[in-house]
């Protein structure tokens, strides 16, 4: 059976003048998907979600959102969705409930007290639920953010840099919020976020754009296990271990050699051939440690896009 389609962008462009920003993009979210948006600084990844969102008109293109056009079926669309797009505003002078009770009215929903200290407490906020947004922390406003996104149970939720000004305790909180949301509450999530640790704990789908237009995308699994591998080879005879890698997989880069270590590229397939041919010429070989990241491998395709 099909998976359903939650956001469906089909060929989409946005122009300023003589600046194409997203160039014939296409891209596809399923129902459940925790989907990683990825690109470099001005690869048009928040114009790309202005456009989701129905803020600034695409050029060219389509977008469906719940197998609707969000230029015909908008108000039905964003009805649907929460959102927290770059820095949130919030009335300073007015406490955080307050906040989320306004905001929530004007949203339709009409909050409950218990529904407004319920998602306060989901973003970690319930103690501070009667002071004033002006004395919040920047890491603070964001959770506001995400609360005030949450408060009238979309099923999709756009999060534009979540995690930006938080700590690494923030970071985890949100982290965890994200879990939270995809695998007990069954929420759709579209994360676009520059830190690439974050998006490969919790996205299991991911897009990397750049120039506006689609590098890769796919299962987050999948991509990274089709790249290549940074290893450190730790040996007795470090240069002998270089050389017999060099000897036997002249395809295979070396990066660095010191007394007791070679680091080089790999594939994945690559790396118990090379331990095998290196016990069978005699080199004691203590650790063959591959490593993949999603940084790696986004900076390895943004690199030759860029070339």
């Amino acid at each position: 059976m099909e998976q359903e389609k939650i956001i469906e962008v089909k060929n989409l462009t946005k122009k300023f003048k003589d600046l194409t920003a997203v160039n014939k993009l296409d891209l596809n979210v399923y129902r459940g998907d925790v989907f990683g948006f990825l690109g470099p600084n001005g690869a048009g990844k928040s114009t790309t979600i202005r456009m989701l969102l129905s803020l600034i008109s695409p050029t060219s293109g389509e977008i469906k959102i719940f197998g609707k056009n969000i230029l015909t079926d908008r108000n039905d669309i964003l009805r649907r969705i929460g959102a927290i797009v770059e820095k949130p505003d919030f009335y300073g002078y007015l406490s955080a409930y307050d906040n989320l009770e306004i905001f929530g009215r004007l949203s339709g929903c009409n909050p409950s007290k218990s529904l407004i200290m319920e998602t306060l407490e989901l973003v970690g906020l319930q103690k501070r639920y009667k002071s004033k947004v002006k004395t919040f922390s920047h890491g603070m406003k964001q959770r506001l953010g995400i609360a005030q996104a949450l408060l009238h149970d979309p099923e999709l939720i756009v999060l534009d840099e979540p995690t930006t000004g938080l700590d690494p305790q923030g970071m985890k909180d949100i982290r965890e919020l994200i879990f939270h949301l995809s695998n007990d509450r069954k929420k759709t999530i579209f994360l676009s976020s520059h830190i690439l640790y974050e998006v490969e704990l919790v996205a299991n789908r991911m897009i990397i754009i750049d120039k506006g237009t689609t590098v890769v995308e796919g299962k987050v699994e999948d991509l990274l296990n089709s790249a290549e591998l940074k290893v450190t080879l730790e040996a007795d005879d470090a240069a002998r271990a270089a050389a017999i890698i060099t000897k036997e997989f002249p395809s295979i880069k070396i990066e660095s050699v010191t007394a007791t270590k070679v680091l080089f590229n790999s594939g994945k397939d690559t790396i118990p051939l090379i331990n095998r041919a290196l016990i069978i010429n005699g080199v004691n070989v203590s650790s063959l440690v591959p490593v993949r990241s999603l940084e790696e491998y986004f900076l390895q395709l943004t690199d030759k896009v860029a070339k």
